[in-house]
């Protein structure tokens, strides 16, 4: 269900597994809406596969649609730091290849300069002060769906994570 309202904001992050990321942002007070998708290529239309095989530039990523009186976007930013591993470049987990990069899209200068000042500060904490995090902030492009087997994937198969 897409909803439109302009009182949300929107981002969107990459940080591995989009099933996993989307089941967690998706049960948070204040996020309305997600969707996993591709962003950050060239290529248009892009299947699972084809972001699979690394051709098409893209990320696997979550669109989260929030309502900032809700929520802010500093708790969604310390979130995401928080539920992945943002020095492992091209990899979380067992997941490997550039569609699984730690990414941020944002969507004005003001989100654009929060995440950078989240990710100073992240890289300044005792945990990451001794490896680089490798996360891209990059401006936001346009969300190309996922197929729709993969939308709320862990919700409908009753699964609690992507990995066991």
């Amino acid at each position: 269900m897409q909803i439109s309202n302009p009182k949300l904001a929107t981002t969107t992050f990459g940080a591995g597994c989009f099933w996993s990321v989307e089941k967690l942002f998706s049960n948070l007070q204040g996020v309305k809406e997600t969707a996993v998708g591709y962003m950050g290529g060239d290529f248009e239309n892009p299947t699972y596969e084809n972001v699979c095989s690394s051709i098409t530039g893209h990320a696997e990523v979550v669109e989260i649609k929030y309502d900032p009186a809700e929520i802010s976007y500093d708790a969604l930013l310390d979130i995401f730091w928080k539920n992945h591993n943002p020095t492992t470049l091209n990899r979380q987990g067992p997941d490997t290849g550039s569609q699984y990069r730690s990414v941020i899209f944002y969507y004005s200068p003001a989100q654009k300069l929060t995440a950078e000042k989240s990710l100073q500060d992240v890289q300044n904490s005792p945990r990451y002060r001794d490896k680089k995090i490798v996360t891209q902030i990059m401006p936001a492009k346009t969300l190309w769906r996922a197929e729709e087997y993969h939308q709320k994937y862990l919700a409908k198969q009753g699964l609690g994570s992507c990995h066991v």
